[in-house]
């Protein structure tokens, strides 16, 4: 099976597509209509525009289709009460899986087809909100088949039958206002990245009570996706003036906000701003993209079947260590952290050092071999490993570009935490 991804033409294109000089000249700044607060689902009357006010006037027919799993159950009735009471009539999916298998998309996409909705909600975490979009996609287009050769080139005409809310319950993935998804393509063990700006959902909708279920793991993992994406966002060659003081201001966040969240699941305030920095590293990560965390996160998500944002966290040293040759952009995130900088060089040292000190504060181990992966097991699936991050297309837009050898001495160092010094 091929994959988008793997075009030698978008591999040749994707990083001159992305880089300031191209991008110059028509940058596109594509956002949601964004609620957040404790009454985005208002029960009562509301002082100025309420979140129906951007969902009924287009949705003709009222039919909502809500997607969601098994975990965010406990949500749906506070969402079919508020959609009720602005007249739609509505169908419960929830039978997303984790990471959003392949088969499990076209199964939603199929119940989708059977209830013809106008309206898609996505109420979950990252894998719920990725299933609906890849669910939507094929909904409105049933002539595409494989969902892993849909390239950002293409034009997909989305909107003609529904538009797409989503409502996230994690303070992580972002999803709820990028046109990235990621599916797991289960017959090949991979990650397959999908990103279109037409995949953007109309509408985002923040309750931040709806993240207080989460346990200390969930919270470490889903915080650590936003710093990564925040901090990619920053260094990527892609960043431009819309996008860094995001992602800046999203790395602030975590900074301050996720040990609290960490410690204690019911802080509201932690909660509310970790919510709010996982939106807006989205956006900003969603204008200007990832890279290395992710190639490598990908791989090592899929081969071990580890949490995606566990995963890119933990290599944000590895990634920025690897591309202090060639940028300086990490002093920006210094300066954030106020972390001592004298010059390019130390500045790096300082930086790696305080993510690491974070990483421990979260109980996330700072090698490979942390996560009780055996040396012999490492050195089987090594090969895997190294083809996966190397394939993904977040490699591509790497600021310093890389071998597939280098990518095999990245993970070895991983594994044994040596600092990135090639």
């Amino acid at each position: 099976m091929g994959y988008w991804f793997e075009d030698p033409t978008l591999k040749a294109l994707a990083p001159l597509a992305l880089s300031t000089s191209i991008k110059g000249l028509s940058t596109i700044f594509n956002t949601p209509k964004i609620y957040v607060g404790a009454n985005v689902f208002p029960e009562g009357p509301v002082i100025g525009p309420s979140t129906m006010d951007a969902l009924g006037p287009r949705c003709a027919k009222k039919r909502a289709f809500v997607v969601t799993d098994e975990f965010n159950q406990r949500y749906v009735k506070k969402i079919v009460q508020f959609l009720e009471s602005g007249g739609f009539t509505t169908e419960v999916w929830a039978e997303t899986l984790p990471e959003a298998p392949m088969e499990n998309v076209l199964a939603c996409a199929e119940a989708v087809n059977a209830f013809e909705p106008d309206l898609i909600m996505a109420l979950g975490g990252g894998s719920v909100m990725d299933l609906s979009k890849g669910a939507w996609l094929l909904y409105e287009r049933p002539d595409l088949k494989d969902l892993g050769m849909i390239s950002p080139l293409d034009t997909l005409n989305l909107r003609n039958k529904a538009i797409l809310a989503a409502v996230p319950t994690t303070s992580g993935t972002g999803s709820e206002c990028t046109g990235a998804a990621v599916f797991h393509d289960t017959a090949a063990h991979r990650k397959i990245p999908v990103a279109h700006d037409e995949l953007v959902p109309d509408v985002a909708i923040l309750l931040p009570e709806f993240t207080l279920s989460m346990p200390p793991n969930l919270t470490a993992g889903t915080g650590l996706d936003v710093l990564a994406h925040a901090m990619d966002a920053v260094t990527a060659p892609s960043a431009n003036e819309f996008t860094q003081p995001l992602a800046l201001k999203a790395v602030e966040m975590v900074f301050n906000w996720l040990p609290r969240a960490f410690r204690n699941g019911d802080d509201r305030e932690a909660r509310h701003r970790m919510m709010i920095a996982s939106n807006i590293a989205g956006i900003a990560f969603g204008m200007s993209g990832c890279h290395l965390t992710h190639s490598f996160g990908h791989a090592l998500g899929a081969v071990y079947e580890m949490h995606h944002g566990l995963c890119v966290g933990f290599f944000i040293p590895h990634s920025f260590q690897f591309c202090k040759s060639v940028t300086d952009a990490h002093l920006a995130i210094c300066k954030t952290l106020d972390i001592p900088a004298p010059n390019a060089e130390a500045g790096m040292e300082n930086l790696v050092t305080r993510v690491r000190e974070f990483l421990t504060e979260l109980d996330v181990p700072l090698t490979l071999k942390g996560f009780g992966i055996e040396q012999a097991d490492f050195e089987a699936k090594l090969p895997k490993l190294v083809e996966y991050s190397y394939g993904d297309i977040s490699c591509y837009l790497s600021p310093r570009p890389i071998t597939a050898e280098q990518c095999e001495k990245v993970m070895r160092y991983a594994y044994e935490g040596k600092d990135i010094d090639f």
